[in-house]
């Protein structure tokens, strides 16, 4: 195991916090590494492996079109990428699509698509949130406030301001004629899991009704169920212009997309826009098979399992309330809020063999697969318990 971490030392740039784990393989909901050591994984790839590691018709849908055609661009028609856009634009209720490999991507996409709508109009401006995440791109960076990810690689993109989240009225003060679009996660990941407030939300809409501009939700991290509903902002009862989707999308594979309401639909003429991995077949492939297997039969499993999950969070922050301030986050998209730096719960728990992490100062991000079960639930729950107690 030491060899390959030294050797990775030697080839990467050194940009990620590595766990100390080098990977043999993984099925469902566990990792196994080069050693011989089973890993409870709570994080899933970071919200990618929504049916968990090696799913069989997963799989099956990835070897069927992999003997067909593995990639031919954009020049073609291919019935796998209209296939899987049938499906989500029925799902999602929206109107068009564009695919691209990643979540930046998308941003990258909404904020063409928000800037020529608006310059259209003679509008210029766009409003972004603190602790929004949207990227790594110049573009999502420019949507974006955390220091750590911009450390002198500007300038950045102008005609951007990034306003407080759930600040209505610095929402009031700045939102005018001259905004174009407003993109907004609503329920946060990176940001700490925190949910938009209602009021915000209802502010938002008043403001965009008055004076017109585009709300673009970026639901790479929450949407696809992972919250119960397809999107997070359906608890909310709004419908955004544009919707970001990525992670899962693929069932492991680098996919994401672009949905657009019908007023839209026409904002982009050939050759503005375009992408050469985009919508990849067996990418596709692969998110159609995963997409119904979560829909619409996964469902009451996901609805059971996050109250079961939430349930024994609760009793983790009764039990240790001079520790847990508050339970946080929607569905299996939640965590903990702590009174000390996450990344020590971290690694007490990797200490047990259950992956999590921290991207949010003190709080602990949990977005398992969506397949856990009840006893994974109860294993983190007693890792939890003991990782606590020793802290």
């Amino acid at each position: 195991m030491d060899n390959y971490i030294q050797q990775e030392k030697k080839y990467f740039l050194q940009t990620y916090n590595r766990y100390p784990i080098v990977v043999e393989y993984a099925k469902g909901t566990r990792i196994y590494d080069n050693q011989g050591n089973e890993y409870l994984d709570f994080l899933g790839g970071i919200a990618v492996n929504v049916l968990g590691h090696s799913h069989p018709v997963v799989l099956e849908a990835i070897e069927k079109q992999v003997k067909r055609y593995m990639h031919l661009s954009n020049y073609f028609y291919q019935d796998i990428q209209i296939e899987f856009a049938k499906y989500l634009l029925e799902i999602s209720k929206y109107d068009k699509l564009f695919f691209t490999n990643s979540g930046t991507e998308t941003t990258e996409g909404a904020l063409k698509i928000v800037r020529r709508w608006g310059n259209l109009r003679n509008k210029s401006k766009i409003i972004a949130f603190t602790g929004g995440f949207h990227g790594r791109t110049y573009g999502s960076l420019s949507l974006m406030d955390k220091p750590t990810y911009k450390e002198l690689m500007g300038p950045f993109l102008g005609n951007i301001e990034i306003l407080e989240y759930n600040d209505v009225t610095a929402l009031k003060e700045n939102v005018n004629e001259e905004t174009s679009g407003v993109f907004i996660e609503f329920l946060q990941g990176e940001g700490g899991l925190r949910k938009v407030s209602e009021e915000f939300v209802q502010e938002l809409w008043n403001l965009k009704n008055k004076y017109n501009f585009l709300v673009v939700a970026d639901e790479v991290q929450s949407g696809l169920f992972r919250t119960g509903k397809l999107f997070a902002f359906e608890y909310y009862g709004v419908k955004p212009d544009i919707v970001t989707v990525a992670k899962g999308l693929g069932g492991g594979l680098p996919l994401g997309a672009i949905l657009i309401a019908s007023p839209l639909q026409n904002i982009f003429e050939k050759g503005m826009h375009g992408t050469t991995f985009g919508g990849n077949p067996v990418a596709c492939a692969a998110g159609l098979a995963t997409l119904k297997c979560i829909y619409p039969g996964l469902i009451p499993h996901i609805l059971e399992i996050s109250q079961y999950l939430w349930k024994r969070l609760v009793e983790i922050k009764e039990q240790f309330s001079s520790k847990v301030l508050e339970v946080r986050g929607l569905g299996l998209m939640c965590g903990l809020l702590l009174n000390f730096k996450a990344n020590l719960l971290v690694e007490k728990l990797l200490e047990q063999k259950i992956i999590t992490n921290s991207t949010s100062g003190n709080v602990l991000r949990l977005v398992p697969p969506l397949i856990i079960s009840k006893d994974d639930v109860d294993n983190l729950f007693i890792g939890l318990k003991n990782a606590l107690s020793n802290i």
